[in-house]
């Protein structure tokens, strides 16, 4: 299956990389006079390409590209600003955030600017593919690329890149730069890292937030917005029940419908979120981060670190100076 691999080769050619295979695995360097640093490229099975980009460029360089074969594309911004422009609509890409595009026979042009690291990770998929994993177990498939594309030819969803995803992109990273590591390794990261794109961006219910009231709705938004202001000092359920005016059983219920979880879940999952942030920022130590968010105690707080990221909150300092600490 070499098709939509040619979307990639269009922009590998046009960032001026020096090339050896159409569509497997390799090592590649930007021409020196272009810029300095290169881009991996893993194809740890036909239907699934991963570019990871490590580069800086001497000069700005707009870079028309017209895509041949419809795809869908994970990208990740972990370093570097930068934009395209698609059907006269610009999209900007920046650290922190990923994005879902559904790309069809289109002309992008790329847009980066002189001298700024840029550090980035694309996954790229089949329309075949794609559809296959919507599919139900069942046979029933309620996504459709063309239709999520509604007649036109480029679609993109956009969101914050959460500390889950993040974690996984480390391993990604780490791995792509072992000459051990086998394809199936890749493999699993890029699935983990493409399912909790389709559940974030194409699997939201609207449903849930109609099961509720306006009014009650409104309330428990607020509740939310309590527990998230008082973060390192949360009021007890029965104070916060009293705070926004509905009763604990309805606060209870109601937050679960609408958050997919409890009010004190929801809360560690915030500060476990926040916490992943500040560490990787790299200002705080691990009992500084812990009190930051609300743990008085640092033992507790690795311990429920590790059990939701599966990965020590040490870690994260450590590796996030690797991916970020140096370029070419």
């Amino acid at each position: 299956m070499t098709d939509f691999h040619q979307n990639f080769n269009l922009f590998l050619d046009g960032i001026e990389i020096s090339r050896q295979q159409v569509n497997r695995s390799e090592q590649m360097q930007i021409h020196s006079h272009a810029g300095e640093g290169g881009i991996r490229r893993l194809v740890p099975r036909p239907d699934i390409e991963v570019i990871i980009s490590d580069f800086t460029l001497h000069r700005n360089r707009k870079m028309p590209v017209a895509t041949e074969i419809a795809m869908v594309e994970l990208n990740f911004c972990l370093q570097g600003t930068r934009e395209i422009s698609v059907e006269g609509r610009q999209y900007e890409f920046v650290p922190g955030r990923c994005s879902l595009q559904l790309i069809n026979e289109v002309n992008v042009e790329f847009e980066f600017n002189e001298n700024e690291p840029y550090l980035m990770l694309g996954i790229g998929i089949p329309i075949a593919t794609f559809h296959h994993y919507m599919e139900a177990i069942d046979g029933e498939r309620a996504v459709d690329f063309f239709r999520l594309l509604n007649q036109r030819s480029f679609k993109m969803f956009q969101g914050t890149t959460d500390p889950a995803a993040s974690v996984t992109l480390q391993r990604v990273i780490q791995l792509a730069q072992s000459s051990g590591t086998r394809n199936f390794e890749i493999e699993c990261r890029v699935l983990e890292l493409l399912s909790m794109a389709f559940q974030s961006f194409l699997m939201e219910d609207p449903s849930k937030q109609r099961k509720l009231p306006h009014h009650d709705r409104q309330k428990i938004q607020e509740a939310r917005d309590i527990m998230l202001e008082r973060m390192t000092d949360p009021p007890t359920l029965i104070e916060l029940s009293r705070m926004i005016g509905l009763n604990d059983c309805k606060l209870k219920t109601g937050f679960k419908t609408l958050y997919g979880t409890t009010v004190f879940g929801y809360l560690r999952e915030k500060r476990l979120e926040k916490a992943f942030q500040l560490l990787q920022q790299g200002t705080l130590n691990i009992t500084e981060t812990a009190h930051a968010v609300g743990y008085s105690n640092s033992s507790y707080f690795s311990e429920a670190f590790r059990d939701n990221y599966g990965i020590n909150p040490g870690k994260i300092i450590h590796h996030s100076s690797i991916l970020l600490g140096g370029n070419g």
